[in-house]
Formats: C-alpha cells, sequence, structure tokens
C-alpha cells in the first residue's frame, strides 16, 4: 500500500510539474511580446550606446517603424521575426527551475531577464554593439561575428540562464540528480518534431530572404539534426544496450542547436561534422548528473554555442 501511495503521489506531482511548465511557455507568449513592442524591440536595434544596448526611447511603441511595407527585409517584418526570438528564448530556461519558482516570481523574472540581459546581447550581436565589431579577418563574410541565426543569442544566453537559475534554487524536492524522468515518450517524441520543423523557420529564414543561402541554412540544419539523433542512437545503443527513444529526439535537438550560429556559413559536410560532434558531447554530459537532471542539456547549449 505504501508503494502504491508513493508512486501516485509522483504521478501527481509529474502531472502538476508537466502543466505548471507548460503554463510557464504560455505565459511568456503572452508577456514578452507586450514588452517587446514597448521597449524590448527597441534596447537590441536601437541607437547603439556604447556598444552594449540599444537606445530604448528610438523605438519605443514601434515609433519610426515603418508599418506598411511589403519587403520581407522590412522594419515590421524584422520586429515580429526578432519578436519570436525573444518568446522562445525566456521559455527555454524554465527546465531548469520547473515547480521551484512561484508563477509570480517567473513572470518579473522573464521580463527582467529580457530587459537586462537578452535584449542588450541582442543588441551586442546582431544589433551593431560590440560584438558584432569584432574583425573576423574574412573578406567573405566581412567583420563581426558570425552568429547566423541564434546561437550566442538565443542558445548560449538561455544555457547561462538556466545554470545560475538552477544554482541559485538548488535540487527539487523529486530525489537525486537523474530521478526525474520523462513521464510520456510520445510527446517528447511529438514535441522534439515539432521542434525539428519549427527550427527551419528560425534557421532558413534569418537570412531573410528566398535565396540560395537560406535554402543551404535549411540543408545544413536537417544534416547537422539527422547525424546528431543518429549519433546518440548508436552511441546509446552500445552504451546501455538498447536505443532510446528520449534520447534520439535530445540528440536531435542538440544538433539543431549546434548547427544555429553557423546553418548559413557552412556545406553539408560541415553540418555532418557538427552534428557528430554536438551528439557525442552532449551525450558525454548527459552522463554528469549536476544535482539537477536539466544541466547537462544547458552545459550542451553553452558548450556548443561558445
Amino acid at each position: 500500500y505504501g508503494d502504491h501511495r508513493d508512486l501516485h503521489v509522483r504521478s501527481r506531482r509529474q502531472r502538476q510539474m508537466c502543466i505548471r511548465d507548460r503554463m510557464y511557455s504560455f505565459a511568456a507568449m503572452a508577456l514578452m511580446p507586450v514588452v517587446w513592442v514597448l521597449w524590448g524591440y527597441s534596447i537590441a536595434f536601437g541607437s547603439d550606446i556604447g556598444g552594449f544596448f540599444g537606445n530604448p526611447v528610438d523605438f519605443f511603441l514601434l515609433n519610426g517603424i515603418n508599418m506598411t511595407s511589403t519587403d520581407p527585409a522590412a522594419d515590421i517584418m524584422f520586429v515580429i521575426f526578432q519578436g519570436m526570438f525573444a518568446i522562445i528564448t525566456p521559455a527555454l530556461i524554465t527546465g531548469a527551475f520547473v515547480e521551484r519558482f512561484k508563477f509570480s516570481t517567473y513572470l518579473i523574472f522573464i521580463t527582467l531577464w529580457v530587459t537586462l540581459v537578452y535584449a542588450p546581447v541582442c543588441h551586442w550581436v546582431w544589433g551593431g554593439g560590440w560584438v558584432s565589431e569584432l574583425s573576423r579577418g574574412s573578406e567573405e563574410y566581412g567583420t563581426g561575428a558570425l552568429d547566423f541565426a541564434g546561437g550566442t543569442v538565443v542558445h548560449l544566453n538561455a544555457g547561462a540562464a538556466a545554470l545560475v537559475a538552477a544554482w541559485l534554487v538548488g535540487k527539487r524536492r523529486a530525489g537525486a540528480a537523474g530521478s526525474i524522468v520523462a513521464h510520456n515518450v510520445p510527446y517528447v517524441l511529438l514535441g522534439a518534431s515539432l521542434l525539428w520543423f519549427g527550427w527551419f523557420g528560425f534557421n532558413a529564414g534569418s537570412e531573410l530572404a528566398a535565396d540560395g543561402i537560406a535554402v543551404n541554412a535549411f540543408l545544413a540544419t536537417n544534416t547537422a539534426a539527422a547525424m546528431a539523433a543518429l549519433t546518440w542512437m548508436v552511441i546509446g545503443g552500445l552504451h546501455t544496450g538498447k536505443i532510446s527513444a528520449v534520447g534520439a529526439a535530445t540528440g536531435a535537438i542538440a544538433g539543431l542547436v549546434a548547427i544555429t550560429p553557423a546553418c548559413g556559413f557552412v556545406d553539408v559536410g560541415g553540418a555532418l561534422m557538427i552534428g557528430l560532434s554536438a551528439s557525442i558531447v552532449c551525450y558525454m554530459l548527459s552522463l554528469i548528473h549536476i544535482s539537477e537532471p536539466t544541466r547537462p542539456l544547458y552545459i550542451s547549449y553553452a558548450v556548443f554555442c561558445l
């Protein structure tokens, strides 16, 4: 009876945690667009102030943005496209502290984080800040950091924040590291599949044109994800004697993350190597439990976006 009761309690906690995690993401979809059009876009893409952030009043309430142009690269199109990055980036952090943040605390946290961290880092890389001015010594690509679709702005940024948040809130009450497992594997595969498909929009779309570079980014993204998923399945099979569905999904996401900053600059050979390397290193990191089951994933994010 005691074991049955414990199983019931843990199952109920997992359901509650799943709902709360989904609500974190849904809340980000509600809150971040408001922050973005009020001051977030202006901090990210306003006139440069010292190389660290844009002028927060330049485009406050999108003042000065062309609202009627049909050009795909026009300001209004760029605002909403970049706004999608601003929505998903804080949502990436939530797995590190789900069930250990009050919901009101979470709303305050993501508002401050996007304002003080995400938007300035976005300005550093894409808005004319100090990172974009770093000389790369490349005649083909010119000067500036090569981050095609958000490896630094999104994944490294979210990964670092997730690590810090996990350290601050401490261990989960549910038990030792690694004791929390996926409670619905079909949903894991469904989510990974949706991510894989949706990633094409972000990576290829970051070219802001329907041209050869966009197609190359599309192809490189799919190739790296496929190679990483395949590699994880092979390594997992050799290591444990069975192929894990959750592992295959994790490998695919590792490949997608790793290829993101380079997808517009590498060919399929480079994509294959990136996917292979990402999967191997992330698999090794997944074996290291640092008191928090989600940390290996975010360590992987940071490693490959660096």
